[in-house]
C-alpha cells in the first residue's frame, strides 16, 4: 500500500503547461508592446520573461531589420559568437534551425597573454580569436562592456570581418549604458540593445533563443 502523502502547506501552480501559458498571458497583458513590430514582439517576450520585469520593454530597442536578419543569418547556418559562457551556455541548441555554431573563446588558453599584449580585460581580449567566424555570424554579448566596446573598436576597420547582427545587452554599472550607447550610434550592422545598465546573460540568451526559435 502507498503511504499518504504528507500534508503540504503551500498550494501552487504544479502544471508546467501552466505556468507556461500563465506567464505568457500576465507578460502580453502587463507590458506594452504596441511600438514593437510583428517579427519583433515574441523576442522582447522572451526577454521579459527571462528579466521577470514588465518594466523592461521600454528600455529594448531593435534597429530596422535586426530580427529578420538575425533570423536570415541563423536559418543559413551562422555561427553564434558569445562573450561569456553564461550566454553559451544558455543557447538552446535542439531549437537552433541549422545545428549552428556555437563560440566562446573567453577560456581559450591564448587570451590571457592577448589580454596583457592588447591592454585590455580577457572578456575584450577573447573577441580577436572570433575574426575568423565574424563574417556573417550573429554576435550575442550579454555580461561584458569591454566585449563590446572591443568589437565597435574592430569593426571601425575596413579588413575586419563584418557579423549579420548584434545582441548588444551587456550589463552593470561601469560602461554598460555607454558600450550599449556607442553600439547605437555607430551601428555598424543591425542591432537589438537594451538600453541603461540593465541586461545580463539571460535576457541576451532568451533574445537569442526566441530569435532562433522563429527562423526555424
Amino acid at each position: 500500500m502507498t503511504p499518504p502523502s504528507p500534508p503540504s502547506p503551500h498550494c501552487y501552480e504544479t502544471d508546467g503547461a501552466a505556468i507556461y501559458r500563465q506567464s505568457f498571458a500576465t507578460i502580453r497583458r502587463e507590458t506594452d508592446l504596441a511600438r514593437f513590430a510583428a517579427d519583433e514582439e515574441p523576442v522582447v517576450v522572451r526577454m521579459v520573461h527571462a528579466a521577470g520585469m514588465v518594466e523592461l520593454a521600454p528600455h529594448v530597442h531593435f534597429s530596422p531589420g535586426m530580427a529578420a536578419r538575425a533570423r536570415q543569418a541563423l536559418r543559413a547556418g551562422a555561427p553564434i559568437l558569445c562573450d561569456a559562457r553564461m550566454v553559451s551556455e544558455g543557447i538552446t541548441r535542439a531549437r537552433l534551425p541549422a545545428a549552428n555554431a556555437i563560440v566562446c573563446t573567453l577560456h581559450d588558453a591564448r587570451v590571457p597573454a592577448l589580454a596583457q599584449q592588447l591592454g585590455t580585460t580577457r572578456s575584450a581580449a577573447a573577441l580577436e580569436l572570433w575574426r575568423p567566424q565574424l563574417a556573417g555570424a550573429v554576435v550575442a554579448i550579454g555580461n561584458a562592456p569591454t566585449a563590446l566596446f572591443h568589437l565597435l573598436n574592430m569593426l571601425q576597420s575596413p579588413d575586419c570581418p563584418r557579423p549579420a547582427a548584434i545582441i548588444g545587452c551587456p550589463v552593470g554599472f561601469v560602461g554598460a549604458q555607454e558600450s550599449k550607447d556607442a553600439l547605437w550610434q555607430d551601428l555598424p550592422v543591425p542591432a537589438l540593445i537594451v538600453r541603461g545598465r540593465l541586461g545580463g546573460s539571460a535576457i541576451t540568451v532568451a533574445a537569442l533563443n526566441a530569435l532562433a526559435c522563429d527562423a526555424e
